[in-house]
């Protein structure tokens, strides 16, 4: 979706976007990276940290009360006020009964012209985790966690059936057609790799609109546990999509190509060093 700069506004639009989900079959529904305000890390600006809220919070509360109410699964990515001066880009998981049932705080933290994230976030501490959340268990990734191989094995190895990442990532003006083509489709082939490396379904929600000197590309989509993509969202305009994930091709096709299977898990040690020189 796209967002305006009052949070209560966005808040309000993500709950209607939610419940119409929720009535069109969706039994888990995600939205974008910080999607209570406009995103809020092209600069360098200490006011922005009144955007940060605590869990429980105005999306804990109010999400919380829809998730209920309407027997879903919510995954609300919030910029995390921890404690005083300690905050994270963070997602939470709501239950069908509304209860925090998950909470994920981004690992990978960027710092690029316009997505000045390790000025506002301290990097992620609660690991890469599968939550089990009533008709799945899934795994929450945000953003540049979804360049990470690393990231999104370790997820499906905790049991993940779906990965979702929450993303807010786009052009700038001066970016040529074919600079816009490259960069859509290597964010999109990552993340579809995952999804074959792991035999997982992978949902990926990016926001619209420009905000600044960002145009946000959209494009969100869903793929099966071999990468191909099921259903693709707009890349400018405001699009819900509502995907039925079939969890038994996980094991279908985990027995075809059994990736799992054949790693050499006793010659990965490297893994764990910066680089091997």
């Amino acid at each position: 979706m796209t967002c305006e700069r009052e949070p209560a506004a966005n808040l309000e639009k993500a709950a209607i976007r939610i419940e119409q989900a929720a009535s069109d079959g969706a039994q888990i529904v995600c939205l974008q990276e910080l999607y209570r305000s406009l995103y809020p890390c092209q600069s360098e600006d200490n006011c922005q940290f009144d955007l940060a809220e605590p869990i429980p919070g105005p999306s804990s509360q109010t999400l919380g009360k829809i998730a209920a109410a309407r027997n879903i699964v919510i995954i609300a990515p919030i910029f995390e006020r921890r404690a005083p001066g300690v905050y994270h880009n963070s997602a939470v998981v709501l239950d069908s009964s509304g209860v925090v049932a998950g909470h994920y705080r981004k690992m990978h933290i960027p710092d690029d012209p316009g997505y000045y994230e390790k000025f506002y976030f301290a990097p992620g501490d609660l690991d890469f985790i599968s939550h089990h959340a009533g008709p799945a268990d899934i795994g929450v990734l945000i953003c540049w966690d979804q360049w990470f191989p690393e990231a999104a094995r370790l997820t499906a190895m905790s049991g993940a059936q779906v990965l979702f990442y929450p993303t807010a990532i786009g052009w700038t003006a001066d970016m040529s057609a074919h600079t816009r083509k490259r960069m859509y489709e290597g964010w999109e082939t990552i993340q579809r790799s995952h999804a074959i490396a792991n035999g997982v379904f992978v949902a990926a929600i990016n926001r619209v609109g420009i905000e600044g000197g960002i145009e946000f590309w959209g494009g969100s989509f869903v793929c099966d546990p071999f990468g191909e993509v099921m259903a693709r969202a707009s890349h400018a305009t405001e699009q819900t999509l509502v995907v039925d994930c079939d969890l038994a091709r996980i094991e279908h096709t985990r027995r075809n190509w059994p990736f799992l299977r054949d790693r050499r898990i006793d010659a990965y040690a490297d893994l764990s060093r910066r680089f091997r020189s």
